[in-house]
């Protein structure tokens, strides 16, 4: 019979019912997801977590399911239980999802498998018998009084004491990523005395001086097109220190790094090396890349070599005021008219336009091959 828990209390359930022989653990939430796996794991091999013995996985995008069923199937080793990780079970076509039926309908008693996927289509008949024979983990992103919890909870195990404001600043974080909030959380109990209670410009401190921090953080905002946290991002890079060609630079160099990788998924490459390049999880890439249309790439192109000519000096504009423009145009929220882009082939760009002025910084845009 089939049942659900919310991942916040999989702990709970754990330890109440025990392990079951099959779960469903499905969400877009990859940081619940990844946590929810690593509890099942452990309840299931108990000391033996580590040893590897009893531990295999798999995707769905690359995985025969007969190896699935064939591994499943064996004895576990030197343990009571054995644990298979069922991966992106959201890329498994139909017909393949159907040879697991006759499983999931006997599973394997000294087996527990665990089937991971950002969302299933619940149309298909493998993907119903799934919810109906297994315990289903939901790791949908927290609400709002969830989302205050988990950050009060994940604090305190990490001995870090939080002010209200200090609170409701990771929890915008965490709307983006409660992988993200979680680093956030590790560097206030590195650098924050645990004598003292983290206060909001502790927060921003360290956001602002995390190396490598920045850019993807304006992508993410300029991929959702939230022009105000972009400029705030922007506002604490210049506060701390950092010349805006600089900003400028990382832009362009994470611009081209995107418009490759939208080319190599669209020829059918991997998407899990544009995650490992982008620092995401695989499931979420898609969704990411599908952000930027190539049309804007396209059009990005001559904004950032019109805001490099403006910063050397060819507008009486201060330079705040250029940033600030481009990142509302990245944005979405022009001020003036875009200029015309005829020049720009629609190809990630391997040199710059005839007559352009070069990027400052940004070789991987300007420089010829």
């Amino acid at each position: 019979m089939s049942a659900s828990v919310m991942s916040m209390e999989l702990s709970q359930s754990l330890a109440r019912s025990g392990v079951a022989p099959l779960y469903a653990v499905v969400g877009e939430e990859d940081y619940l997801r990844d946590q929810s796996v690593a509890a099942l794991k452990a309840a299931a091999l108990g000391s033996a977590a580590d040893s590897g013995f009893n531990h295999d996985i798999f995707h769905g995008d690359d995985s025969p399911v007969e190896d699935v069923l064939a591994c499943a199937a064996e004895i576990p080793v030197f343990a009571e239980r054995r644990v298979v990780v069922y991966k992106s079970l959201e890329k498994l076509p139909a017909r393949e999802g159907e040879k697991l039926l006759s499983y999931f309908a006997s599973p394997n008693d000294t087996t527990t498998l665990i089937g991971v996927s950002a969302k299933l289509d619940g149309r298909m008949k493998w993907t119903q018998a799934l919810t109906k024979r297994a315990v289903t983990v939901n790791c949908a992103p927290l609400r709002d009084a969830q989302l205050s919890t988990w950050v009060r909870q994940e604090a305190a195990a990490l001995g870090v004491r939080l002010h209200e404001e200090a609170t409701q600043l990771l929890k915008e974080v965490g709307n983006e990523s409660l992988y993200a909030v979680k680093r956030e959380l590790e560097k206030l109990a590195a650098y924050v005395p645990s004598d003292r209670t983290v206060q909001l410009v502790d927060v921003e401190a360290l956001r602002g001086t995390a190396s490598g921090a920045s850019v993807f953080d304006l992508m993410n905002a300029i991929g959702a097109h939230d022009h105000g946290r972009a400029l705030r991002i922007l506002a604490r890079n210049l506060e701390n220190g950092e010349a805006p060609l600089r900003i400028l630079g990382a832009l362009v160099w994470q611009h081209r790094r995107l418009w490759k990788m939208k080319e190599q998924v669209k020829s059918g490459g991997r998407e899990g090396e544009a995650a490992r390049t982008l620092r995401m999880d695989p499931s979420r890439v898609r969704g990411f890349l599908a952000q930027f249309s190539d049309a804007q790439l396209t059009q990005t192109v001559q904004w950032f070599l019109e805001t490099d000519s403006k910063l050397k000096g060819g507008s009486g504009s201060a330079p705040v005021r250029v940033m600030e423009d481009l990142l509302l145009r990245l944005c979405g929220q022009p001020q003036k008219p875009a200029s015309p882009v005829a020049s720009v082939h629609p190809t990630p760009p391997a040199s710059r336009p005839s007559g352009s002025r070069p990027v400052s910084n940004v070789r991987t845009v300007t420089r010829k091959r």
